[in-house]
């Protein structure tokens, strides 16, 4: 069986590997991976065995915080440590970049390598979803309306990046920029019209929610399930120890989908996770 060697993924590789991943119950990352290939501030490798992508790893640095995801193997390839290999060129890339706080969501296979390679349970992700109201009570809908949300304009994006970097402890200007248009992003402001949170949507789905009033984020989460049919659910984000976070969420009628441990190495970063309701993904942040 030939070695495998580790290299950068290009954009011609990113087809099939989405459907290899994809073939593998991993889900359609094929957005994430254009994306991905393509932006400065992410770092893509591949596994490599004759032409074949057969592993993945993705760095995101953002700022003095590197995010590791997508990391995985094709079945065949499992149990001969390409995963390790994988994970340590992200490491790598990430410590390359500056980065000296290294953070990933693990699952539950994933966990021990992790740990073997420095990386320690500092908290740990709640995941919600709540019906959409699109179509709802008309009662219901026209008290809703007119709230105070608003879509986002070019000039909010400096406040933005500041009310990121406070909550999360990472520099995310440039994935804001990339990311923000009127379409994708809400903005929930003071009587001033400056921003106090927002909400932003990524292209392949999840969605970055950052408010430190939690009136204001349930405004953004609303605003949001107002977009959507009833028999389609929307998620929020927040960390396991926001206790005043999930009692509002319960109190509006969203559940629990799922938790996931989130693991860092290197120093510790100065965060406020109670000002953070949703995510992109995890290997972005």
């Amino acid at each position: 069986m030939p070695n495998p060697r580790l290299r950068s993924m290009t954009f011609a590789d990113v087809a099939p590997t989405s459907a290899a991943i994809l073939a593998d119950d991993w889900g359609d990352r094929r957005t994430w991976f254009e994306f991905a290939v393509e932006h400065p501030g992410c770092d893509v490798v591949v596994a490599d065995v004759d032409g074949e992508v057969i592993g993945t790893g993705v760095t995101t640095r953002n700022g003095p915080v590197g995010w590791i995801g997508t990391i995985w193997v094709a079945s065949a390839w499992r149990g001969q440590g390409l995963g390790r290999a994988l994970t340590e060129a992200t490491i790598d890339a990430a410590e390359a970049g500056g980065c000296r706080s290294l953070v990933l969501v693990a699952t539950q296979a994933g966990q021990p390598l992790y740990e073997r390679l420095g990386f320690q349970v500092r908290t740990r992700y709640r995941t919600m979803e709540a019906p959409g109201r699109l179509g709802g009570d008309p009662a219901s809908a026209a008290a809703r309306a007119g709230g105070p949300c608003r879509p986002f304009r070019p000039e909010d994006l400096a406040v933005m990046a500041q009310l990121d970097r406070t909550a999360t402890g990472e520099d995310r200007a440039h994935l804001l920029a990339a990311f923000a248009t009127p379409a994708s992003t809400r903005i929930v402001a003071g009587p001033d019209d400056v921003p106090r949170g927002f909400m932003i949507r990524a292209p392949w789905g999840g969605g970055a929610t950052i408010a430190p009033d939690p009136d204001d984020a349930m405004a953004l989460l609303n605003a949001r399930r107002d977009g959507y049919p009833t028999d389609r659910k929307v998620r929020a984000g927040i960390l396991a120890d926001h206790d005043a976070g999930l009692a509002l969420l319960l109190a509006d009628g969203w559940t629990e989908a799922w938790q996931a441990p989130r693991l860092e190495r290197g120093e510790s970063i100065v965060w406020h996770p109670s000002s953070i309701w949703g995510q992109f993904n995890h290997a972005v942040g």
